[in-house]
């Protein structure tokens, strides 16, 4: 993998030389992945404690409130980034993910000591609010070390470590409820997010003093308003925003269809890993190949498979009466999802590439427009499902067929795209 060094030819900072970072890439990258994690705990774990949540608050068997238990920290995660993002342009990396992590850890304790459904809900917000930190952080930190298909690759290998969460998690959250009340779900990412306050005393700030940006309101204002006029990152942060609301919508009614549906409430911890283990091995190929054939030509390979098996979830759902064959449905719902491992990375590099001297802001605007918009998306979509796949089959096609016309709009003549365009394949 090659790591951009500060005075890099390609890097938007002035030339010096070369900064000690301390932590080698691997561990660094590593980390990272743990600190990705700490949002992706805050959202998987829960998953296995639905039932518990609808007893404890009189819910009602099979409700799809629990579904707002996601929701709302998605809203969390989306609109505190807003504020993350100028932050750590001022004030570092480090500092945002110290402050984050705070917070994170009242939303987790807040959530287990919750007496009402709405202060959990509540609870759930600010946890989303804390995690937002954490995400500003890790990709803003990837920015900085490395750019162009080298970031893709960065991104990838984060996401295949990242993506082991959800495949361990609903098993790690079905064995804590067996041992200790479902509210131990809480308390386990708390633990974890000090867990990730200590390892990161090792990482030393890679925001170059040469990018700091004044925290002031005018000066906010203009670098987002840089980054919203900045086409490349406007037209694929929406792109981004549909696939976010596909996400949303899986994880909010996954539990409900495998129960409901497929009445296979005991395999749910399995069945949702099976499906995100191939998250992970499409973050893995797609480490592998983008810097062989470009950013763009792959993303305009996936889409042609991905809109395809997005019809074809539909047909199956509709001519069944809306309850498929498990061993039909699944397998093409499972494929379709793992593609999204060749699109988000690279749609997020191709989009952070021309405004990598506001790499806070940017990860921060185009972050909270994706999971903001994500989480709306997926809250519409998720509310119409019952006992039927029809509506989450027909929500995702709509979705997916929005992100890919995103991606034809912004498709034009452009230096950035053409970069993105070029192979790599000499990087390792």
């Amino acid at each position: 993998m090659t790591e951009l060094a500060a005075d890099s030819p390609t890097s938007t900072t002035s030339k010096q030389p070369p900064r000690d970072y301390r932590m080698k890439p691997r561990e660094l990258l590593t980390l990272i992945s743990a600190i990705m994690a700490l949002m992706a705990l805050g959202i998987d774990l829960m998953l296995p404690a639905f039932d518990d949540i609808r007893e404890a608050f009189d819910l009602g068997e099979g409700s799809p409130e629990t579904g707002k238990v996601i929701t709302v920290f998605f809203m969390g995660l989306a609109v505190a980034q807003l504020v993350w993002g100028p932050l750590a342009d001022r004030f570092g990396r480090k500092p945002v993910l110290y402050m984050g992590t705070a917070i994170y850890l009242i939303g987790a304790i807040g959530s287990a000591l919750a007496p009402t459904f709405g202060l959990l809900l509540l609870s759930r917000f600010v946890w989303g609010i804390g995690a937002a930190g954490s995400r500003v952080v890790a990709t803003a930190i990837i920015r900085d070390r490395f750019e162009g298909t080298a970031m893709a690759k960065a991104m990838s290998q984060i996401m295949a470590v990242f993506m082991l969460v959800p495949i361990l998690a609903p098993s790690l959250g079905t064995a804590i409820i067996a041992v200790f009340p479902w509210r131990g779900v809480f308390w386990f990412c708390a633990v974890w997010s000090v867990f990730i306050v200590l390892w990161s005393l090792r990482m030393r700030e890679s925001l170059d003093p040469v990018n700091r940006r004044p925290l002031k309101l005018g000066a906010t204002m203009q670098g987002y308003a840089e980054v919203a006029r900045t086409r490349v990152t406007a037209g694929y942060s929406v792109s981004t925003i549909f696939l976010q609301g596909v996400f949303t919508t899986y994880l909010a009614s996954s539990e409900l269809l495998i129960t409901e549906v497929f009445d296979r409430e005991a395999q749910f911890p399995y069945i949702f890993g099976a499906v995100a283990t191939l998250f992970a091995a499409g973050a893995i190929l797609n480490g592998r190949v983008v810097g062989r054939i470009g950013i763009h030509r792959l993303v305009n390979g996936v889409f042609g498979v991905l809109i395809p098996l997005t019809l074809l979830s539909v047909v199956i759902s509709v001519t069944s009466g809306g309850r498929p064959n498990f061993w039909l449905f699944m397998p093409v719902l499972a494929l379709t999802l793992g593609s999204f491992m060749f699109l988000m990375p690279n749609l997020n590099t191709a989009a952070l590439t021309p405004v990598g001297h506001l790499a806070g802001t940017a990860s921060a605007l185009s972050g909270a427009a994706r999971l903001a918009g994500g989480a709306v998306l997926g809250t519409i979509v998720s509310s119409q499902v019952s006992d039927s796949t029809t509506a989450f089959s027909v929500g995702v096609a709509v979705l997916c067929a929005g992100s890919w016309v995103s991606v034809l709009v912004t498709r034009r003549r452009s230096p950035v795209l053409r970069q993105l365009a070029t192979p790599e394949p000499t990087i390792a």
